[in-house]
């Protein structure tokens, strides 16, 4: 009995792990059955099946975010792309942009940029004038055939129209009327008779004081004439805040700049005033060959000479000027000045319609020029009969309308048509050019807050500029009544 019960002890741990056997033999056929698909009765061909999906479904996710990444992209660089026709079709403010922009993946424009400029002023060649084809000679209305005589004259419609026509010989309206306003001391015009080469700035109701052009060569400064166009308010101010160096033949200096003060202001409104210098450079100065043209804001970082190499010489440009950093029909623009009170919204709204009565219509891809509005800060130009009747016709559009003088620059090209021809460069390179100063104060005047035509009801008023403008208050040969202003799309915020 003791020997059986001892048997019986001895056997237990055999009898456990063959049933641990059983049970681990009875799980792997479990798990090779229905319930459990184990390796052990899997399908070759399934697996290959299934591994196919998988890979076939990587792969097609994979050309997916592929295709939509090279999507986006090219549609970010059709936004930014200089090709007219590519940038015509991306959409400023489409879907895709704001998302990119909300995550900071969208391009923003450059401010500034490198400009492509020669190494050495001294070995840029200077080449021989261009010759004038049409018009071959120029020249200007200089008594107003109305009193009291004014410094734009008295411009009919009909006057207006004909000077748009070319011709060989032409007589145009171009400022300067006699005893119209903004004489030069004679002494002033003694010293510009030997200037052909110029850069040309002006200040008006004392808005800013003269910066110094810096990185100015030997030769630049031997070979430009550097003028500061100035009013009386503004030469008292300068006084008042700068040195002014008097020469020995009375030629008054801040520096490199010679001040050239105008006297009788011509026009009632500063901003019209400084349109003279900037505009009718060829008239202040008619002995020059070139000019640049700077607001007096700016400081020029940017030797002269070689800036005349880069955009003119080199291209064989006559005339340059920046594109506007956002707008590109003149209507956005008028737009934008509307929204932010630069001048009387209804007479703002009067220029355009006359423009789109004239057929002026909303810049597009078929255009030859990449944008209808400058960046008017910096004008360069050689004075060619063609750029000089340029530059009457858009003075005489700032004299007839408002001064607002980027509205009316690319009607002008319009009217002129492919007789005039011009470059206009980045507006990064543009900023490259300057460094821009703020004003000494800001510029406000009660016009730019008049919102309807009964404002300017009560002549007392002040509202009305008696000595420019007058083409606004002139009757219109044509019924502008039904006349309605292309719908503008708001480019950019910034705008």
């Amino acid at each position: 009995m003791e020997g059986d019960s001892l048997r019986s002890l001895s056997m237990r741990p055999v009898r456990r792990a063959e049933l641990n056997t059983q049970i681990t033999l009875q799980t792997r056929d479990d798990e090779g059955s229905a319930f459990y698909p184990g390796k052990a009765s899997r399908d070759p061909m399934k697996m290959i099946w299934q591994k196919g999906c998988i890979r076939l479904f990587l792969v097609s996710a994979m050309a997916w975010m592929i295709l939509i990444i090279t999507a986006l992209l090219f549609h970010v660089w059709s936004c930014n792309s200089e090709i007219s026709i590519l940038s015509a079709l991306c959409q400023k403010d489409s879907k895709v942009l704001v998302i990119l922009d909300t995550i900071g993946l969208a391009p923003k424009p450059q401010h500034r940029c490198v400009i492509p400029l020669v190494d050495n002023p001294d070995a840029v060649d200077i080449p021989g004038r261009t010759l004038d084809i049409i018009p071959k000679a120029l020249s200007y209305v200089t008594v107003d055939n109305q009193s009291p005589p004014l410094f734009g004259g008295h411009q009919s419609w009909s006057e207006r129209e004909n000077s748009f026509k070319l011709n060989a010989s032409m007589n145009v309206h171009c400022g300067f009327i006699q005893n119209g306003g903004a004489e030069m001391d004679d002494l002033d015009v003694k010293y510009i008779k030997k200037c052909k080469f110029v850069v040309a700035s002006g200040i008006f109701d004392g808005y800013d004081t003269p910066h110094q052009p810096t990185n100015i060569s030997l030769r630049s400064q031997k070979l430009f004439c550097f003028l500061m166009v100035v009013d009386k308010e503004s030469l008292t101010f300068i006084r008042d805040n700068v040195s002014i160096r008097v020469d020995k033949n009375g030629g008054k200096w801040v520096g490199i700049w010679r001040l050239i003060p105008l006297q009788h202001a011509p026009y009632d409104e500063p901003r019209r005033n400084g349109k003279v210098p900037k505009i009718l450079t060829h008239r202040l100065f008619p002995q020059a060959h070139y000019s640049i043209w700077i607001d007096g804001k700016m400081e020029l970082i940017v030797d002269p000479l070689l800036i005349l190499e880069r955009y003119l010489w080199r291209g064989k440009n006559t005339f340059a000027i920046a594109r506007h950093k956002h707008h590109r029909s003149i209507y956005e623009e008028a737009d934008a000045i509307k929204r932010r009170k630069r001048y009387a919204r209804p007479l703002v709204d009067l220029q355009m319609k006359i423009y789109v009565h004239e057929g002026m219509e909303s810049w597009s891809f078929k255009k030859r020029t990449p944008t209808d509005v400058p960046e008017g800060a910096i004008i360069i130009r050689e004075h060619t009969a063609i750029n000089n009747l340029f530059s009457c016709l858009w003075f005489n559009e700032v004299n007839l309308f408002t001064p607002r003088d980027q509205l009316s620059f690319g009607y002008v090209m319009y009217r002129l048509g492919a007789a005039f021809k011009l470059h206009m460069f980045p507006n990064c390179e543009y900023n490259s050019l300057f460094i821009l100063h703020r004003h000494t104060r800001e510029h406000s005047s009660a016009v730019e807050w008049v919102k309807s035509m009964s404002e300017f009801k009560n002549n007392g008023s002040g509202l009305r500029e008696t000595r420019g403008g007058l083409g606004l208050w002139m009757p219109y040969p044509a019924d502008l009544s039904t006349v309605k202003l292309p719908s503008v799309t708001r480019s950019s915020p910034a705008g």
